[in-house]
């Protein structure tokens, strides 16, 4: 059985590919959306991640008629009351510009103290089939933000994101200084799409 990828983001393709991958599911070949035919790019334009992971996985399936998944993720702030949100990536005006997005979310958090500085990273997985069944999963990583950038690996806000993990555990590493199967592991995306495994299997 083919399943589609549905993202146009290289790097997170490639996490949500060694994802899968991982979870040592027999008999699916996991495809790029460079692998189907091309097909115009929905407009995300949902008010929650589950909206916009829904649009994006209805295209897939509706234009390629493979099981489609389609993740919508981004970083939840508590002192900004849940944004940036669905926001997350075009959070500076710029869709995708991480640069200027960490640093406008630095500058927002500038004068707020270490106790009011948590967030979680959330992303939604929905899965959608040619017959029009759909799931929807989220995955949810809580930690704290930083105020200055911290590593070099990763994308989005990672630089700026310490896991409730790396607290605990006294290290205090940013998710940008994580090796890629630690982050995967543990974050947001992998904690999501596990949930979507069994539904996967159970379709092959």
């Amino acid at each position: 059985m083919q399943v589609l990828l549905a993202s146009n983001n290289a790097k997170k393709l490639r996490e949500l590919q060694a994802i899968v991958d991982h979870a040592g599911i027999q008999g699916v070949e996991v495809l790029a959306l460079s692998d189907v035919p091309a097909y115009e790019e929905p407009v995300e334009d949902g008010r929650t991640f589950s909206d916009n992971a829904l649009i994006k996985a209805r295209a897939g399936a509706k234009h390629t008629g493979l099981v489609t998944v389609a993740d919508d993720s981004g970083i939840a702030v508590e002192e900004l009351n849940g944004m940036p949100g669905v926001l997350s990536a075009r959070w500076s005006g710029s869709h995708g510009n991480d640069q200027a997005n960490n640093e406008l979310l630095l500058g927002q958090m500038a004068h707020v103290p270490a106790i009011r500085r948590g967030a979680a990273f959330i992303s939604v997985c929905a899965l959608v089939t040619p017959d029009g069944t759909e799931h929807v999963v989220e995955g949810r990583w809580p930690g704290r933000l930083l105020t200055a950038p911290q590593g070099e690996h990763g994308f989005g806000y990672d630089p700026l994101f310490v896991p409730a993990e790396e607290d605990a555990a006294g290290t205090k590493r940013s998710a940008a200084e994580l090796s890629p199967e630690e982050k995967n592991a543990i974050s947001h995306r992998g904690r999501a799409l596990a949930q979507l495994v069994p539904i996967i299997q159970s379709l092959v």
